[in-house]
């Protein structure tokens, strides 16, 4: 009897600790959504328009980076004296025209790149609404981000592929994202950080830096639930 009941505390200890960690989670993706505008404004934003530059081997290259939630994304490159090329992603298919990278006409990526490409459709974010689309969240703990104690929280979403994302203790900002990409070089680790968050003024808050390998992508301005014409998410 003694043994039965250390055995039914011991189970009741799990639950309880099990309970105590979801409820972390789902307590860190709360504020996490409270200062980025609150869930509501969130999930309101159905069109994003960011323009910017980027410094690449002492080049300006102009970004333009145009989403409809659930629809489709747009990059739009421009390399001083080297041309205009874009990359594109609807929820069917994908391409990429480089031509400084020597393409004379639009790719179709591959299906790996195009699945690792989906979570770019949604708007609102990989966090917001994330058990209703079949995510899974756990908390790993906090690590320290370029000087910030940052909760770390991995999402594994339906289709299995993973995200590590980085959330200040303090502000609540994202600041790190980690998933695989693909190219035709094969499978690798993107990293993205994010920093110069500021309010809109119809109260969205967005990162206005964002870091990649190549660079540091510096939005000037972003438009938000503005119209978009949505044949520019597909190639013919």
């Amino acid at each position: 009897m003694k043994k039965l009941t250390i055995g039914l505390l011991a189970i009741a200890a799990v639950i309880s600790i099990q309970s105590i960690k979801a409820q972390t989670v789902d307590e860190v993706i709360d504020k996490y959504q409270i200062a980025l505008g609150g869930k509501e404004k969130l999930l309101s934003l159905k069109s994003v328009k960011m323009t910017g530059s980027v410094n690449v081997q002492g080049f300006d290259v102009g970004v333009i980076v145009t989403t409809v939630d659930g629809v489709g994304t747009r990059n739009d490159i421009s390399v001083p004296g080297m041309g205009e090329g874009f990359q594109v992603v609807n929820p069917k298919k994908g391409w990429d025209f480089m031509p400084f990278r020597g393409q004379t006409s639009p790719e179709e990526v591959s299906d790996e790149q195009l699945k690792a490409s989906q979570g770019l459709l949604d708007l609102p974010g990989i966090l917001v609404n994330y058990k209703e689309k079949g995510s899974q969240v756990e908390l790993l703990g906090k690590e320290n981000v370029s000087g910030a104690e940052c909760f770390k929280l991995k999402l594994t979403n339906k289709i299995g592929k993973v995200y590590t994302l980085y959330i200040d203790a303090k502000t609540y900002y994202r600041v790190k994202l980690i998933y695989k990409s693909y190219s035709s070089n094969g499978e690798s680790d993107t990293e993205v950080s994010f920093g110069d968050y500021k309010k809109t003024a119809d109260g969205y808050v967005f990162p206005f830096t964002q870091t990649i390998e190549s660079g540091s992508i510096v939005f000037k301005t972003i438009e938000i639930n503005q119209p978009v014409d949505e044949k520019i998410f597909t190639v013919n």
